[in-house]
């Protein structure tokens, strides 16, 4: 049986039992926990400025040990200074609270340390991962290092907007400059292409000094370079697409047949892709499903990320003719969606499920989270996902939406899904029009489920039974007794009946990505 004894908010405790002596490490005490464990008891009232002051002492010494850290790296390291950079300004921001008349808090404020500490301890984790002697063979094994920066970039900038709004922090303060949205990503951009020039030096050294393993290194470094000069899917322009700008794979045999539409492999501007050609008659006309796509577009472009599948943009073939066909051009994920990768005979170890863990909580944080303006899916279930080669799981299900109505007749429900009513939420089934964020992290976290489990959720139980079990009996499947003690716990989380314990999505990505660097160097 799994030891729950050892309980939540022992990730610190863990860290503290693997850290090594090149490491510069923070382990909070256990009154740092106590302290976690008051401050949600309190999250509905002010805080007390013990409390207050307890927190603001730990973030500060855990942005201590990063600065150190951050002296140490071996790769990575404009990313890493600039991740310090931001963690300073924040820091800054924090110590400005000590010196105020009073440092009585709102639950706001509260809410926002807390989340603070969290994604101070998941950056520290992940800079830690770059001052270690095994550095390149880490390397060599993942290849997301940009991506896990941007997301911790991210994350600090959500930490920034919400103190300053919480603290009520004048715009034109300094401190904005640092998180300003076009100045902070111009300079992510540019760290990431000097550190990836530097990353591709230091491997090429490496290579040099491993005589006896030239052979087997030169293939792995050859991936990661290859990789690194890939150009990048978000580089690409949602558009109109010319019918000769697509490739087919020959011969033309779709990979999936509906009743209003076909799916074929294809290349598009150096990509694989997927082209959905529809069948059937479309009513509207092609000005009109222009019209619709170039309003989606601009919707489109406020969630790209590696982790929400990518739109490339719609054909029209035979404008002019008796018969006009519409296509749509999409990423290519070749190991189908999730639910099928989870039916599948393919082995899964626990390692590899927490980054498709990790991967689909990315996709859910780009919606939840997205400065302009958030959104939720709406319709979060294990079919919703894609997994692409080396089962990187995307996001999928809300894109271009509105022009693909536009272009399908109303069909009948696929019988072979999961019914909706095994991802809705106890305040979902007492109110069917009550939807938002907490709602869908019970949905995520029924995904979570499936992926720890392989299983269908209520499999074989009726409407009935579930509403039952779920919302009068508060019932949770069980999960294995092997699953991870902080993946359970997590997964717990998000199916809590209460929608006020729910995690958000970003501190479910903070903790899932602690967990999986944890993991890794095991």
């Amino acid at each position: 049986m799994r030891q729950k004894s050892r309980g939540r908010g022992s990730f610190e405790q863990q860290r503290e039992d693997s850290k090594s002596a090149e490491t510069v490490s923070f382990s909070p005490s256990t009154q740092t926990k106590d302290t976690l464990c008051e401050l949600r008891q309190a999250a509905s009232t002010d805080f007390p400025s013990q409390l207050v002051m307890e927190f603001i002492e730990h973030i500060l010494s855990i942005a201590s040990a990063i600065h150190t850290l951050v002296e140490n790296v071996k790769a990575n390291k404009k990313r890493s200074r600039r991740v310090n950079a931001r963690v300073t300004a924040l820091v800054e921001l924090v110590a400005s609270i000590k010196k105020r008349d009073t440092v009585q808090a709102s639950a706001d404020v509260g809410k926002a340390l807390e989340e603070l500490y969290i994604t101070l301890q998941s950056a520290q984790k992940l800079i830690e991962k770059y001052t270690s002697a095994n550095l390149l063979e880490r390397i060599l094994k993942s290849s997301s290092h940009g991506d896990e920066f941007n997301s911790v970039n991210e994350r600090l900038n959500d930490a920034f907007q919400r103190l300053s709004v919480a603290l009520q922090l004048e715009h034109g303060d300094a401190l904005y400059r640092v998180f300003e949205q076009t100045s902070r990503v111009e300079a992510d951009e540019m760290d990431g292409k000097e550190d990836d020039a530097e990353l591709k030096e230091l491997l090429r050294d490496h290579m040099k000094s491993q005589e006896d393993k030239m052979e087997a290194l030169r293939k792995d470094v050859g991936k990661i370079v290859e990789l690194l000069d890939k150009p990048s899917m978000t580089n690409v322009d949602i558009r109109m697409i010319k019918p000769a700008e697509l490739e087919y794979e020959l011969p033309k045999k779709p990979l999936m047949v509906t009743s209003t539409s076909e799916l074929y492999k294809g290349k598009y501007n150096g990509f694989t892709v997927a082209i959905k050609r529809y069948t059937e008659p479309v009513k509207a006309s092609p000005s009109q499903v222009r019209s619709v796509f170039n309003k989606e577009v601009e919707t489109m472009r406020r969630f790209e990320s590696p982790n929400i599948l990518r739109m490339f943009g719609i054909c029209v073939q035979d404008e002019e003719g008796p018969n006009t066909q519409f296509l749509i051009i999409m990423e290519y994920c070749e190991k189908g969606s999730l639910r099928e990768v989870l039916d599948s005979v393919s082995k899964l170890s626990w390692t590899k499920k927490v980054r498709m863990c990790l991967d689909a909580a990315q996709g859910i944080y780009r919606l939840h989270q997205t400065e302009e303006k958030s959104k939720v899916h709406g319709c979060i279930n294990s079919s919703k996902f894609l997994v692409a080669e080396g089962y990187r799981v995307k996001l999928a299900g809300f894109e271009l939406a509105q022009t693909e109505t536009s272009l399908r007749k109303q069909t009948k429900p696929n019988k072979s899904e999961i019914g909706s009513l095994c991802y809705s939420s106890p305040q979902t089934l007492k109110n069917i029009n009550h939807y938002n964020k907490e709602c869908e992290m019970y949905s995520f976290g029924i995904v979570l489920w499936e992926i720890a489990t392989r299983k269908r959720p209520f499999h074989g139980f009726s409407d009935a039974v579930i509403y039952q079990k779920v919302y009068e009996e508060k019932f949770k499947e069980p999960l294995p007794d092997d699953c991870p003690w902080q993946l359970a716990d997590l997964i717990n989380a998000c199916r809590d009946y209460d929608s006020f314990q729910r995690p958000s999505a970003g501190v479910m990505l903070d903790k899932l990505r602690s967990l999986l660097t944890q993991m890794e160097a095991e």
